[in-house]
């Protein structure tokens, strides 16, 4: 019983406290980074049930490309979707990936989110068919290392990604959070 009043007592304090200060967190705005097309030209590797989480795929990146104002390049053949599937069909994106940029740096890319829909259109995705990105949910997180001095800000930018199936590949949008 200690510990839950002291607990309400700090979280009435610092209620008080933020609302009391001048300051408040900055909003967030979202800037246009780079339009990606990531190619799925190889057969995906249907590992089944590895666990409690559902299905495990792995689903080989072969190339692609990236554009936008800050830099743009090629996607290397040399990385994968190590995908989780539910039992209700949410994948669980899980991506890592090498880029090169026109001048030649190389920039690996994590990307982490979630892909969701009706059975229907899961479906229809599964099969390659096209289908309207806004029946379906595919977000993503993304997160850069890189040690060329040019693109060094990319080390410490939070980036967030729109994205969309179509047929072997799959194409997003690219924001930094400001």
């Amino acid at each position: 019983m200690k510990n839950i009043l002291g607990l309400c007592f700090g979280l009435s304090l610092f209620s008080q406290t933020y609302a009391e200060t001048q300051y408040h967190p900055p909003a967030l705005h979202l800037k246009p980074l780079a339009t990606f097309s990531v190619d799925l030209n190889a057969p995906v590797w249907e590992l089944g049930n590895t666990s409690d989480g559902g299905k495990r795929r792995i689903i080989p990146i072969t190339g692609g490309s990236f554009v936008g104002n800050a830099f743009k390049g090629r996607i290397l053949n040399n990385g994968a979707d190590w995908q989780i599937v539910d039992s209700k069909g949410l994948a669980i994106i899980d991506t890592r990936y090498l880029l090169e940029t026109e001048d030649s740096a190389l920039i690996y890319l994590q990307t982490k989110g979630y892909r969701y829909g009706s059975t229907e259109v899961l479906k229809q995705l599964a099969e390659g068919q096209d289908v309207d990105p806004n029946k379906y949910y595919f977000k993503i997180t993304m997160q850069f290392e890189t040690s060329s001095p040019q693109y060094a800000w990319l080390n410490q930018t939070v980036a967030v990604g729109s994205a969309m199936r179509l047929g072997k590949a799959v194409i997003y949008d690219a924001y930094t959070l400001q």
